[in-house]
């Protein structure tokens, strides 16, 4: 359950997680009672302080009342690296290659977007050629050593990186993958001329073949480590100063935590920190509720990302790219990164109209600042959340919890300037504006679902961020989606995905063998190897007596084939005896996204290696259902535009007024701090035992299909 009463400090167990957003800065605070056993769930929201993002997580923190004193765990996720690599704005990188291979990056791949434009000119790459050094010194695909590695000229290049500002050097050797000596010994002359420099091996982000991508991956950590760390080291020392007694741990993109001291050697993995909270937050909610096949959309100030998570588990890839769009093919980050889908679409996306009289939705935000018009704040381009608010789908009253008083005078001029570009109203280019937001948004989880075989009908969605559950009852009708669930924190959702994260750990590597009964007892060495090393690491972070539990992936594809699927295996799988087993549900797994199957020898292309051990908080069991009568909930009504289902007299709910069994009928509005939630017409909601609030759309006359694999 939710609240805004701050438990008795004395004895009272907290944890908290901040997420550093674009526009905004949120906080969740779970306390609990060690002697009663009661845990009680606080939220904030605050304003992101670009660039001084460590202020915003400060604010947060004060603007709920709580005593850093009696937080006992933090959890930290943060857009800063996200931010600078798409801003560019970072450190001077130099990059030391293998002799004949320092224009790598910039070959980079053939993979063209904009296909048919014949102007198409790759992104800029993040060092110049006057920047990228050689030496040399060569090893095979084996990792045996071909030439010796002549470590001689790297003090003429430490002395040529000084001289041109360089403040970050990344270390890319040719099949470093394979067997990391050489790439160390650089990295170790390197630390010797120059101490004070950082210095980032590609062998130690990754163990995973493709050359291009790993030299791309080594520079982007590079680009944002001093800026990183410098963030982190500040924002420590603030939160200690305020009184916080642990050490914060650090959300990474694969959904697990870590330490300030390890992820500031390798920010990388940190570059989707917050999204990745957010979509194993929505397993763990799948998987509390009963229902472990879920559609998740995370709709915030300035994105919208979707992921899809199928028996309660989240794919976690090193197929990552920044920056990638329909005219760009962006940088590669080979770094375990939950698989999702982002695209440039949240509440402060800005409308505009092209010289065709074409409406465009995002990707361009307005930000924290000065944000939608309707803040008040300087904005003149109207966005979604204006939209949103001319519409009636958010309400005058309690517009951003009730702190802001929106400025409809501003909003109407905004949107009357994109209906002169439409031939409409302002009312006509409000519907416009959430009409293509939402196609944009339907096209991303088609990404996720459909174009990988998955039946979104088989899926319930569950949305959250400030802009999700606006939206997201329209998106399950276009998808025949039937189950929405708004969870109970939607507001402040990858937050809470944070303070349930435990540790985790995630290695890749490159291992090649014929997935036959003479490879399987290497590849069952490798993971014990892998099991070893994850034990290991994870020591520092475990209790007295704690293990890591582990789950083991092949990557494997046909021979002849050049990208490999993940297919899981227990560990009693990996024998002689189970060699055929492990054929059959790859063969399975790759028809049920490709749609056909292969009468051809299957190899082993790597190894992925999951390690976990719990850290995270327990969520307060449900409560009993009360009264189906939402009537004490109930504020008023008022007109809303539903876009697609018209215009109607809609019941206005309190969203924290509403208790668990209360159900209502849409047309209505449940709004609360942060979101609204749209009940289109023919809905029917319901909360539950754990305050979430699940909405059913009408069903089809259609059966589905059975599920794949029936």
């Amino acid at each position: 359950m939710s609240d805004n009463t701050n438990p008795a400090s004395i004895g009272v167990q907290r944890r908290a997680a901040t997420d550093v957003g674009g526009t905004f800065t949120d906080l969740v605070v779970f306390s609990r009672d060690p002697e009663s056993g009661a845990t009680t769930i606080e939220t904030a929201k605050s304003s992101t302080t670009p660039p001084d993002f460590d202020q915003g997580v400060l604010d947060v923190f004060a603007d709920l009342d709580v005593s850093l004193p009696d937080v006992r765990a933090h959890v930290h996720g943060t857009t800063v690296v996200i931010n600078a690599l798409t801003e560019r704005k970072g450190a001077t990188v130099g990059l030391i290659a293998t002799e004949g291979f320092r224009d790598t990056l910039e070959i980079a791949r053939g993979n063209r977007p904009d296909f048919f434009n014949l102007d198409y000119e790759k992104p800029p790459v993040f060092v110049p050629r006057a920047l990228r050094r050689e030496v040399p010194g060569r090893l095979t695909y084996r990792g045996e050593e071909r030439s010796q590695l002549d470590v001689s000229g790297v003090g003429a290049i430490v002395d040529h990186f000084r001289a041109n500002g360089v403040e970050a050097i990344a270390v890319c050797l040719l099949h470093s993958w394979a067997n990391p000596e050489h790439e160390r010994r650089v990295c170790d002359e390197v630390r010797r001329l120059w101490p004070e420099v950082a210095v980032v091996a590609s062998s130690d982000l990754t163990r995973e073949w493709r050359e291009y991508e790993r030299t791309s991956t080594a520079v982007l950590s590079a680009f944002v480590q001093p800026v990183a760390e410098r963030y982190l080291r500040r924002l420590d020392e603030r939160l200690t100063a305020a009184g916080l007694s642990d050490p914060t741990l650090v959300m990474q993109s694969n959904g697990g935590v870590s330490s300030i001291d390890a992820v500031a050697q390798a920010p990388i993995a940190m570059v989707e920190s917050g999204p990745a909270s957010g979509f194993f937050g929505a397993a763990r909610l799948g998987r509390l509720i009963g229902e472990p096949n879920v559609l998740a959309i995370d709709i915030g100030g300035t994105t919208a990302k979707c992921s899809l998570i199928e028996d309660g588990q989240v794919r976690v890839m090193t197929d990552y790219w920044i920056g990638r769009n329909r005219t760009s093919s962006g940088y590669p980050a080979m770094v375990p990164v939950v698989d999702l889908i982002e695209i440039g679409n949240g509440g402060g996306s800005i409308a505009r109209v092209d010289e065709f009289g074409k409406l465009h939705v995002g990707p361009q935000s307005a930000g924290a600042r000065p944000g939608p018009v309707s803040y008040g704040q300087g904005g003149t381009e109207a966005t979604t959340t204006d939209a949103n608010l001319w519409l009636g789908r958010i309400g005058t009253d309690d517009f951003c919890g009730g702190s802001i008083i929106p400025d409809l005078a501003a909003t109407e001029v905004a949107l009357t300037a994109i209906g002169d570009g439409l031939g409409t109203d302002a009312a006509g280019a409000a519907r416009g504006v959430v009409r293509i937001a939402n196609n944009n948004m339907i096209n991303a989880l088609k990404l996720v679902s459909i174009n990988r075989g998955h039946d979104p009908r088989h899926f319930t969605m569950v949305a959250f961020g400030g802009g999700g559950p606006m939206h997201a009852v329209a998106l399950a009708k276009e998808l025949g989606v039937r189950r929405v669930v708004v969870p109970n924190t939607a507001a402040v959702f990858s937050a809470w995905g944070m303070v349930m994260s435990d540790v985790r750990r995630d290695a890749f590597v490159t291992a090649l063998h014929d997935l036959d009964e003479t490879s399987i007892g290497v590849v069952a060495t490798r993971f014990a190897e892998l099991e070893a090393g994850a034990s290991e690491q994870l020591a520092p972070d475990l209790g007295d007596g704690q293990a890591p539990t582990f789950q083991r992936l092949l990557k494997l594809r046909y021979q002849g084939q050049e990208h490999a699927t993940e297919v899981p295996v227990d560990g009693d799988e990996l024998t002689t005896a189970r060699v055929e087993d492990v054929r059959e549900r790859f063969r399975t797994v790759f028809e049920a996204e490709y749609t056909y199957r292969l009468d051809a020898p299957v190899e082993v292309v790597g190894l992925h290696l999951i390690a976990t051990a719990p850290s995270g908080a327990t969520p307060p069991d449900p409560e009993p259902l009360g009264p189906p009568d939402a009537g004490p909930a109930r504020t008023g009504t008022r007109m809303v535009d539903f876009a697609d289902d018209g215009r109607h007299e809609a019941a206005i709910y309190d969203l924290t007024a509403l208790a668990p069994g209360m159900t209502f009928a849409g047309p209505a509005i449940a709004e609360g701090d942060g979101t609204s939630i749209v009940v289109h017409p023919g809905a029917t909601a319901r909360v539950d035992g754990h305050h979430n609030v699940v909405i059913d759309l009408e069903p089809e006359l259609d059966p589905i299909p059975a599920t794949r694999g029936d």
